[in-house]
């Protein structure tokens, strides 16, 4: 996956957390039911990792935080690593493909694809509020478990594959041949999610920046740098 990047070692007080949402009374999640409760389930776990990070979490916190018994919880996941293998199946999975699709294309051009890849970036960012945090925390910190058993799971191929792409427009002389090849991905991640999981990067008011704007802020960066 292209988000199995290197580990850059950030430290827990670099990381942002998700502004905390009011707490739930006792129930079922919202009155749910069956697939639905289960589903509001996996939210609530997916915002507390993002929030505080996987290892703090526990399945009585997510109960906590659903405003419902231990018991429900356990119900429909035995184990945190349940859920976990859980929210990677259903969740993880559908993500890593969406933004592993713009590669499929063996004809595709490199600055495309690149500005393809940044934008369907951006738009999971802002469609998934608990992404940006929880990549931060658990797909490049030291010791992430989710990038620990994606990596159990599923091994580096799609990374690989990336990496051999870019490889192969450098030698068609399509892309800088002084580039990493295997940090291109790592940079398009820095890039664009550090600004999107820290709001106050973005700016205020009349600053703010659009998704447009940073997709192509960050492609004109890795394409041309800073010279005009």
């Amino acid at each position: 996956m292209a988000n199995d990047v290197l580990n850059t070692g950030a430290s827990e007080s670099q990381i942002p957390a998700p502004p905390k949402k009011p707490g739930r009374r006792p129930g079922r999640p919202s009155g749910a039911h069956g697939d639905q409760a289960r589903a509001q389930l996996l939210d609530l776990a997916l915002e507390l990792f993002a929030r505080q990070g996987i290892g703090e979490t526990t399945l009585g916190a997510i109960a906590r935080e659903a405003g419902v018994t231990p018991a429900m919880v356990h119900y429909y996941f035995k184990t945190r690593d349940q859920l976990l293998d859980m929210l990677i199946d259903e969740r993880f999975v559908p993500l890593r493909a969406e933004l592993a699709r713009v590669f499929n294309d063996p004809h595709s051009e490199p600055v495309e694809t690149l500005r393809a890849f940044v934008e369907t970036l951006v738009t999971t960012v802002e469609k998934y509020p608990w992404f940006a945090a929880l990549w931060v925390r658990e797909m490049i910190s030291e010791g992430g478990l989710l990038r620990q058993r994606m990596v159990e799971r599923f091994g580096d191929a799609h990374r690989d594959r990336g990496i051999e792409r870019i490889a192969g427009w450098q030698k068609e002389g399509k892309l800088n041949a002084a580039l990493e090849p295997s940090l291109v991905f790592a940079s398009l991640f820095g890039l664009t999610v550090f600004p999107l999981a820290t709001v106050r990067w973005r700016g205020e008011g009349d600053r703010a920046l659009s998704a447009e704007q940073l997709a192509r802020h960050v492609v004109a960066l890795l394409m041309n740098g800073i010279q005009p």
